[in-house]
């Protein structure tokens, strides 16, 4: 895996700010939203199974809750789309800043030298679409960050980068 993107000196010099600036923000990979909606489908398959084999054997009243579960489904599977598109990260000279969510915004910075140490965690449905999550803890957990669905590769790429500049950074202090 190769580098990553280098940091423009005019991107050094910004504030990172919710919307974000001119940083150069990574997405994650686009397979984490299928792997969500794979697992969504998984929770709401029994449910509308249910709500049908009622409403076939009982009361047609019931082919209502299919209609319900289906629309609850379906707003669900935007809103996974929606979130999982929102996700960024970027590497910058002393901080890993994580971005997340649309309405409710979250930014979370992680000066390199609080890391602790960077997990790594890929469940069988993600090692089967090629992501991991890396997950960065520092020793307040309140500081901590998690970046889901990166392709496998760059997240080791990822975690050994990390490492190395949390060791640089504890190592000048």
């Amino acid at each position: 895996m190769a580098d990553p993107l280098p940091v423009p000196p005019a991107a050094r010099s910004v504030s990172v700010t919710l919307h974000g600036g001119d940083l150069p923000w990574r997405p994650v990979s686009p397979m984490l939203t299928r792997v969500r909606l794979i697992t969504l489908a998984l929770a709401v398959a029994p449910a509308l199974v249910v709500t049908v084999v009622l409403g076939v054997l009982l009361t047609s009243w019931a082919l209502l809750g299919a209609v319900a579960v289906v629309l609850v489904g379906l707003w669900a599977a935007w809103l996974v789309a929606r979130q999982v598109s929102s996700i960024s990260w970027v590497e910058l000279d002393e901080e890993i800043v994580i971005r997340k969510g649309r309405l409710f915004r979250t930014l979370v910075s992680v000066p390199y030298g609080r890391l602790q140490y960077v997990d790594i965690q890929s469940g069988p449905l993600a090692r089967a679409h090629g992501i991991a999550s890396c997950e960065i803890h520092t020793a307040s957990p309140e500081s901590d960050g998690q970046l889901p669905g990166l392709p496998v590769a760059e997240a080791e790429a990822l975690r050994a980068r990390l490492a190395a500049r949390g060791e640089a950074q504890r190592a000048g202090l």
